[in-house]
């Protein structure tokens, strides 16, 4: 019910603006954040909404009565950005960064999807190369949910034997950049671009280190379902 009357007295007065702008409406952050939408389903020992996966759908049902872009963006930084740090990720990055995506201090993206390989995620060309102290990134990704204010992406690339891991890259570190993507048709109130990696180094403490292979964002993505899945059932109720 809180979800909802949010979504009717706050989005949806100035939502048709932002679509037409194709502005996502940031200073609706801090409400998101106290309402506990980051990270529904997650632990409250990292300042997450320790809900039900049923509230975490009914929350994107909601938020989905009044725009996909809207919706989206809840799901990008609870399944796709925290979900992975908590799920795969060592107790020092849960403590450091879920806290602070929680309480929408920090904003984060989910690099998966490549410009020549969209559903073939297999195929990426992302890679990263052990230099002893740390990584060195390079390689691009498009379509990126909320890339353009990311403060952190979770990006998946392949070492040097192909494997594919997650490594966290921060916004700032030297040959990362953001750029946004402009003209589209659909999801305007969301905030889309490309990351780009340009011998990006990555500290060796930033690479999820409890999972790898394609299984580990591909769970992710089943987790985003359940967002996915009930928003499209708040699309159909509008």
């Amino acid at each position: 019910h809180s979800v909802r009357e949010f979504v009717d007295n706050e989005v949806i007065p100035i939502i048709d603006q932002h679509f037409k702008d194709a502005t996502f409406p940031d200073e609706l952050i801090p409400q998101f954040a106290d309402m506990n939408l980051l990270g529904v389903n997650l632990p409250e020992e990292y300042g997450c909404g320790g809900m039900s996966h049923v509230a975490y759908g009914l929350v994107c049902q909601e938020l989905e009565r009044c725009d996909s872009g809207i919706r989206s963006f809840v799901s990008v930084q609870g399944s796709l950005v925290m979900y992975p740090i908590f799920k795969f990720g060592s107790e020092a990055q849960r403590k450091t960064y879920l806290p602070k995506l929680a309480s929408g201090e920090f904003m984060g993206c989910f690099g998966l999807t490549e410009p020549d390989h969209g559903s073939n995620p297999g195929g990426m060309v992302t890679n990263f190369k052990d230099k002893g102290d740390h990584y060195l990134l390079n390689g691009a990704k498009m379509w990126i949910s909320n890339a353009p204010f990311a403060d952190i992406a979770v990006v998946w690339a392949k070492d040097e034997s192909g494997r594919i891991h997650g490594l966290i890259v921060e916004r700032g570190m030297e040959g990362f950049s953001t750029p946004t993507t402009h003209n589209k048709w659909s999801l305007r109130a969301s905030a889309t671009g490309e990351l780009i990696f340009d011998n990006v180094k990555v500290p060796k403490e930033n690479l999820l280190p409890n999972k790898s292979g394609l299984g580990a964002p591909l769970m992710c993505l089943d987790s985003a379902r359940f967002g996915i899945a009930c928003g499209a059932i708040g699309a159909a109720m509008d």
